[in-house]
C-alpha cells in the first residue's frame, strides 16, 4: 500500500499511509482529534502496521501469553489484546460523530457490515456477532474492532486480516477469548492485495456512515 492522499469521498478525506509504526500513528490520531474543530474535514486512514500487540484500556495482561520479540503497547481504545502486522488492512475512521449525529454503536455496525459486504464480493459468507464486536467467517475471526471516542470524535478502528502471518495471534488470547482462531481473506479465496480489499471496503463504509440509522 503506497502512501498517498486521495480525493474526498462523500466529504471524507481518504489517506493511504502505507506501512507505518504503531505508536507514532496512535499519537498522530490523538493529536488530530485534539486539534480538530467544527470545520475540520473527516478523514479515513488506511494503512498497515509493523508487528505489534495492542492492549486496550480494560485489557488484562494475562491474555498476552507469549509475546516474544513483538512489542506490547498499552493504548486508549476499548477492548482487550489484538495483533497488528504486515498484510493486515487497518482502517482508522477519524470522524466527527456529533456532526454526523452518529453514535458509537452505529459506527461499529457500519464497520462490521461494510466488512461483511466487501467479503461477499468474493463469495465469502461472513457475519457479525451481537456478543463480540468484529466479523467472523464460521467460528473464525477475520476482522477486529476497537474504538475510542473523545471530544465527540472517533479514532482507532478496524483491523481486517488480508494476507498476513497469523502465527502471532497464537501468542495471545485474541480479543480476550482463549482459543479463538483467526482467518484471512487470502485463505478464503479472496485477494491478497491490501489496496484491492480497501477499494472494496471503502464504498460500503462511506455509504453506511452517510445513510446509517442515527442513534
Amino acid at each position: 500500500m503506497r502512501s498517498r492522499t486521495l480525493p474526498a469521498v462523500n466529504d471524507v478525506r481518504i489517506r493511504r499511509l502505507g506501512r507505518v509504526p504503531y505508536e507514532p500513528t496512535w499519537r498522530d490520531m490523538q493529536s488530530f482529534t485534539d486539534a480538530r474543530d467544527a470545520d475540520t474535514q473527516d478523514e479515513i486512514w488506511l494503512l498497515e502496521h509493523d508487528p505489534v500487540f495492542t492492549l486496550g484500556l480494560a485489557g488484562k495482561r494475562e491474555h498476552v501469553l507469549a509475546p516474544g520479540d513483538i512489542p506490547v503497547v498499552h493504548i486508549d481504545r476499548g477492548g482487550q489484546v489484538t495483533y497488528h502486522g504486515p498484510g493486515q488492512l487497518v482502517v482508522y475512521p477519524m470522524l466527527d460523530l456529533r456532526r454526523r449525529r452518529l453514535g458509537p454503536r452505529a459506527l461499529v455496525d457500519a464497520l462490521e457490515q461494510a466488512t461483511v459486504d466487501a467479503l461477499a464480493e468474493w463469495g465469502i459468507d461472513a457475519h457479525a456477532r451481537p456478543d463480540a464486536p468484529g466479523v467472523y467467517v464460521g467460528e473464525k475471526k477475520i476482522a477486529s474492532i476497537g474504538l475510542r471516542v473523545r471530544r465527540g470524535a472517533s479514532y482507532h478502528g478496524l483491523a481486517f486480516n488480508v494476507d498476513m502471518d497469523l502465527e502471532p495471534f497464537t501468542r495471545i488470547n485474541p480479543c480476550g477469548y482463549a482459543g479463538l482462531e483467526m482467518t484471512q481473506v487470502s485463505e478464503l479465496g479472496g485477494p491478497k492485495a491490501l489496496d484491492t480489499v480497501a477499494d472494496a471496503f471503502l464504498p460500503h463504509f462511506t455509504s453506511r456512515i452517510d445513510n446509517v440509522k442515527r442513534d
